[in-house]
């Protein structure tokens, strides 16, 4: 535990004890590398209560919070030692997460037009599902719900694959699938209306025996790309006591709109929530976020307090509020935290790390492909906190004569004499010779075709899995098992916007060609 030692003179007033994490009381931020403040009117009280002792100690034992008193003559001291007071120990077993499986995505459009949000591929092998699972096991946490509804199915087979056996262990714990269903009662002929509703429709789970023991709930979002301890968030919401926290972080004004955002005292609690705030609301959230630690030149540029949308509950206090407080609040962003925040003391925990909410198409290319970068600012490759996937047991990349540059090759890919510049190439993909792919993302395939295969659907003139000869791609997302012919420009060189071309097998998001899943391009086209 953290100890002090706080030195009093006769008649002198107490002061406030100070030792390596804690503040000195006049900033409340907790976060990353930041502790909170240290109350003193403990000091007083022991000190007042140990005077009347005449204890005299020769030694400060280790874990003790102890006081000298001094009086004008130099050979006088009295040594007081107050009871211990021990800093209670987040237990992660004594935590579940809920990880929200995504609503209809229509932001993410079309890949999410056969998979939910999460089981999409990011980084070349992996799924955003992956993000928070890894972050939940990898902070010792072993109670983990999955709430699924929209486009399940490859999402559940994903975690099924993955979670269930393949060496990891989780004790007395376990990963369950909690899929959207209808119950007896007319409110139970409802899906899932919300994030909040989604979690009471399941507060049954709490009530049984092996969950009995869940204090705190954390509440987390499966579209999000980003590292985190989950265990220095939840010391910081136990150390202060609080009902509720909520992970924050600064953002840009450029992206403020896209969150709920927040105001906080400074004792760190939030005493304003905007959700998504536009015009001169927005401008109304704007914040002096130096007094989170950003320099002058960082709050310029980051002026915005925003919610991750990763939150900390204590168990009871969460039941209460879906149960009673708020029986009828669908969401908890625009709706329960707005309101709980003027009703509770809501601290915020500040986040410095990375962190990217995979919303948009526009979002998810940039992210991926910022992964490309010779220092990302974020990375899967972490030996003490590995991000989990399904194994899929492939063999090795074969590369053969090819020109590759800043970019991130899966598994099992065949490459030969083509050139691919910024760009990632996902699992069992073929890209064929002279292929040139340049700023794009490919997701790879679910399986192989064979050398044969290939060849009897070339000479039948039709188009097999992968990227045919000479076919060039720029600024562009293809999906899952798509079939690009020879000689094909994938370019958009006008530079079109927004443009839907369904039956043509791609649209066009934010200025980037997204080619659909089994969708063929025909050899030639040009788009």
């Amino acid at each position: 535990m953290d100890s002090a030692c706080v030195a009093f003179k006769a008649n002198a007033p107490a002061i406030k004890g100070r030792r390596g994490g804690f503040s000195n009381g006049d900033n409340g931020f907790w976060g990353e590398r930041i502790r909170g403040s240290l109350s003193n009117s403990v000091w007083v009280n022991q000190v007042a209560e140990n005077l009347r002792t005449q204890s005299r100690e020769k030694k400060i034992k280790p874990g003790m919070i102890s006081a000298i008193l001094t009086s004008n003559n130099p050979w006088e001291a009295v040594k007081i030692q107050p009871p211990r007071l021990e800093r209670q120990r987040v237990d992660p077993k004594n935590v579940a997460s809920i990880i929200l499986g995504g609503g209809a995505g229509t932001h993410l459009f079309p890949l999410t037009r056969r998979a939910a949000t999460p089981a999409i591929p990011v980084g070349g092998c992996y799924r955003l599902i992956d993000i928070p699972m890894s972050n939940s096991i990898n902070s010792g946490i072993n109670k983990i719900f999955v709430l699924t509804q929209f486009n399940s199915a490859s999402l559940n087979r994903h975690l099924a694959r993955t979670y269930f056996g393949n060496g990891i262990n989780y004790g007395d714990g376990f990963v369950e699938v909690l899929a959207a269903t209808q119950t007896p009662g007319e409110a139970g002929k409802k899906w899932f209306q919300g994030t909040a509703d989604a979690v009471r429709q399941f507060t049954w789970v709490f009530e049984d025996a092996k969950n009995s023991n869940i204090e705190n709930v954390l509440i987390l979002c499966g579209d999000h790309l980003y590292r985190m301890d989950y265990t220095d968030f939840l010391q910081s919401h136990v150390d202060r006591n609080a009902d509720i926290t909520i992970s924050c972080r600064p953002v840009a004004e450029s992206r403020a709109s896209d969150y709920g955002l927040v105001k906080v005292d400074n004792r760190g609690h939030i005493i304003q929530f905007a959700e998504k705030p536009k015009g001169a609301d927005l401008k109304a959230m704007q914040v002096d976020t130096t007094v989170l630690g950003l320099s002058r030149e960082e709050a310029m540029q980051s002026p915005y307090i925003a919610s991750m949308g990763i939150y900390a509950f204590k168990t009871d206090v969460l039941l209460q509020l879906l149960r009673w407080r708020y029986p009828t609040a669908n969401d908890f962003g625009s709706e329960i935290i707005p309101s709980v925040v003027m009703e509770h003391d809501v601290p915020a925990y500040i986040f410095r790390d990375y962190w990217e909410d995979i919303g948009t198409i526009k979002t998810f290319y940039e992210a991926n492909l910022a992964l490309t970068e010779e220092r990302p600012k974020f990375e899967f490759y972490d030996p003490k906190t590995p991000f989990y996937t399904s194994p899929r047991f492939l063999p090795p990349t074969k590369i053969d004569n090819c020109r590759i540059v800043e970019s991130i090759i899966s598994h099992g890919c065949f490459l030969r004499e083509c050139s691919v510049q910024h760009s990632i190439v996902g699992e069992r993909s073929r890209l064929d010779y002279g292929v040139e792919l340049q700023d794009t993302v490919m997701l790879g395939a679910d399986c192989y075709q064979t050398e044969s295969e290939i060849a009897s659907l070339l000479a039948e003139g039709k188009v097999p899995i992968g990227i045919g000869r000479n076919t060039k791609i720029r600024k562009c997302i293809v999906d899952k098992n798509t079939k690009i012919g020879k000689d094909v420009q994938i370019v958009n060189k006008d530079d079109v916007q927004e443009a839907d071309r369904p039956e043509q097998g791609f649209y066009i998001r934010s200025g980037i060609t997204v080619i659909l899943e089994k969708a063929t391009i025909e050899d030639g086209t040009i788009i």
